[in-house]
Order: C-alpha cells, then sequence, then structure tokens
C-alpha cells in the first residue's frame, strides 16, 4: 500500500474532478486558448478565464487578469524578480527562501550588481519583522519573504512584514509555494505587490501550472522577461501592455489550467479553512509521534506555533536519504530526504552537515491511520 507523504513537492492524489477536467479538455476541446475566433478556441478561451477567476478567489484578487499564468512557482518568481530588479537595487531576503528565489537572486548579484540582505530566522524557522526593518536601506527595492518553509513547516508573519516593508515604501514579494491552498491568503488586505506560487500544490492542479499576482501599479516596475506570440497586437515588435497578456508569451498550458480551475473551486467549496483544519490535525499527530521515539529530532515550530503540513526531523545513525529510502521499500511510504532545494534554511537548523533531514508532508487526503502506519515504520526502522 502506497502512502503518500510528499505533497510539498506536489499534491497526490487530486480531486476526481481534476482529471476529469484535464480528460474533458484534451478531448472535447483541443484548441488553444486567445487563438481564434472560431467556437472551440472560445471555449479554450473561456475554460483559461475560469482559472483566472478561481485563482483571484483563491488569493483576495479583486481582478482576475491581475492572475499572470507560467509553468510553475519558479517560472513566477523568476519573473518577478529579473522584471523588477536593476542595477544598484538592494533586497532584503531570508535563509528560509527556496533555491527558486536564492538562485535567481545569485544571478542578479552576479550580472547587475544587486546585493541582498539574508535575514536570519530563530529555531523554529520565523523570522522577525524587526530583523526586516533592520536590514531595508535606502536602496532596497524589494522584501521577500517565503510564507511558508519547505522544510521547517513554519508559516511567516507575513502581515507584520509587509507593513514593515510598506512603511519603508519597499515591495513586498511573496513565495507562497507552501501556503496558498494550506492557509488563508489575501494578498489585497495584507498590501502583497507580487505572490508567486504553484498550481500542483496546494491549489490540487496539475504539474505545469503556476502563477503570479501583480498589484495594481506593479506593472509599471516589472519588465516582462519573455517575448512571444499572444494573439493580439500582433503588428508590435514588443510584448502588449495589457494584462495579464504582457507576461504571458506562446501558448498557455490550457489543459492543465482547467484542471487548475476544477481543483481550486473543489477546495474553495470545501473552503480552505475546513482543509487547513485537517491537515493540522494530521501534521500535530505526525510530529507529536515522532517525538516520542527515540533518536528522532524534529526540526521547526513548537507545538501550537503557526505551520503548514511540513515536517523534517533526522535519525540518530541515519543518513537521510537512507532512511527515506528504507521506509519506501519496506513500507511504501514515499517521502523525501536531503537540503530541499533550500541549502540556507539547512545551515540555519544544523542539519548541512548531516545531509538534511527527512520530510514528510502530508496533504488534503492523508488520514489518521497512514499517519499512524507511518510512526509505526519509522519507529521499527529507527530502533532496528
Amino acid at each position: 500500500m502506497r502512502i503518500y507523504l510528499d505533497n510539498a513537492a506536489t499534491s497526490w492524489p487530486k480531486p476526481e474532478v481534476v482529471y476529469n477536467a484535464l480528460d474533458k479538455y484534451q478531448r472535447e476541446v483541443g484548441a488553444a486558448a486567445g487563438r481564434g475566433g472560431y467556437r472551440d478556441a472560445i471555449e479554450a478561451q473561456r475554460v483559461v478565464a475560469a482559472a483566472r477567476r478561481e485563482v483571484a478567489g483563491l488569493i483576495g484578487a479583486a481582478d482576475p487578469n491581475r492572475i499572470v499564468f507560467g509553468g510553475n512557482c519558479s517560472d513566477a518568481l523568476n519573473l518577478s524578480i529579473h522584471g523588477v530588479l536593476r542595477p544598484g537595487d538592494h533586497v532584503v531576503a531570508t535563509v528560509c527562501d527556496h533555491n527558486s528565489v536564492l538562485r535567481p537572486l545569485a544571478e542578479q548579484t552576479r550580472t547587475r550588481d544587486v546585493a541582498v540582505t539574508y535575514v536570519g530566522c530563530d529555531g523554529g524557522g520565523y523570522v522577525d519583522p524587526d530583523d526586516v526593518r533592520r536590514a531595508i536601506r535606502p536602496q532596497t527595492l524589494l522584501v521577500i519573504v517565503t510564507h511558508g518553509s519547505n522544510v521547517t513547516g513554519a508559516i511567516q508573519p507575513l502581515a507584520e512584514i509587509a507593513a514593515v516593508a510598506k512603511t519603508a515604501g519597499v515591495l513586498v514579494m511573496v513565495d507562497a509555494a507552501q501556503s496558498v491552498g494550506h492557509v488563508a491568503v489575501a494578498v489585497e488586505k495584507l498590501g502583497v505587490d507580487l505572490l508567486a506560487a504553484a498550481g500542483h500544490k496546494g491549489p490540487l492542479g496539475p504539474s505545469g501550472t503556476g502563477f503570479l499576482y501583480v498589484a495594481p501599479g506593479v506593472e509599471n516596475q516589472l519588465r516582462p522577461i519573455r517575448q512571444g506570440g499572444t494573439g493580439i497586437e500582433s503588428q508590435l515588435d514588443r510584448m502588449p501592455d495589457e494584462l495579464p497578456t504582457r507576461y504571458e508569451a506562446g501558448s498557455l498550458n490550457a489543459p492543465a489550467l482547467a484542471g487548475l480551475a476544477a481543483g481550486v473551486k473543489y477546495l474553495r467549496e470545501r473552503t480552505v479553512g475546513e482543509v487547513a483544519a485537517h491537515e493540522a490535525m494530521i501534521i500535530n499527530r505526525l510530529c507529536d509521534g515522532l517525538r516520542t521515539i527515540a533518536g528522532v529530532r524534529v526540526y521547526g515550530p513548537a507545538p501550537g506555533q503557526p505551520r503548514g503540513p511540513v515536517v523534517s526531523f533526522s535519525v540518530a545513525e541515519y543518513d537521510p536519504q537512507e532512511f527515506a529510502a528504507a521506509l519506501d521499500s519496506s513500507c511504501g511510504i514515499q517521502c523525501r530526504a536531503g537540503l530541499h532545494c533550500a541549502p540556507r534554511m539547512h545551515e540555519a537548523l544544523g542539519t548541512t552537515a548531516l545531509g538534511g533531514a527527512v520530510r514528510m508532508s502530508p496533504g488534503w487526503s492523508t488520514s489518521p491511520a497512514d499517519i499512524d502506519r507511518t510512526l509505526e515504520a519509522v519507529a521499527a526502522i529507527a530502533g532496528a
């Protein structure tokens, strides 16, 4: 029996409506969205528009046209970082960031003379808003916040950090890959300028989906980093000014967006709060159980602190990769081990020399029985 605990990489299984929407689009529509005036091309565009509305509703954005679709969260983060920064700018980021933030920023420092300050975190993986305030300089253009850690699960105090940035007149960019679909997000209430997320994780969509929210006025600072066909303004030798087309070069992955619309609708009909409550119960059960097993050390938030459905741990005398492989081969428990594309986070936790950690990330369909079986397996292997 398979127990899938790698939802932080991509959610599985998807709700049945997601599979149905993908299949229906491929079999019955098939046309490219925004590339024709015939019936099925119009239907394709309607499907894409429905996906924008669902995503906008999920994150509290009033205008669906401020949702820009891309291939994944990394795609959206690259557009944000490379599109908004200029030579000589300064960025405040954190040690909690994923390589989808770290690597674009490193490229900016190498090629465009952009400076970056990385703010630390406490033992639970939380960033202090006062540390962000102290890191801001006159040259600071952007504060980047990873809302939910893909290593510890810590949910950052986004409202407080955004308020600090806004007081200083600095743009706020959010990596919400591990929070959207798991916790409530309201971009307009928070005053977020740019928010990137993956459609294939918490929103329950298929692979090949991601999106970027662009706040009103930010498009004046955000350059397109790709150019190509858009289906409109074909006489121009540049990308059109119209949102979201300005940032969507080439044909969209319309079949996957049909699935994303279905996944988000499924999620919203059950409310994010209901899903979050289930995931919180599951993750608490997992953390509580892991803490009772000899030789196991759990990293990240203490009980009761804000967190998403991610937990990382190490087992004495075991390499994380070896332990995860043993769980898979002997028990069918699928999780991830290593540095999780977040090397600075592991440095902060002191787990780099260990080879990282074992990460388990339950999802919307994980049952208490799945967790109990997992804990039995961890205890058996750890005590072997």
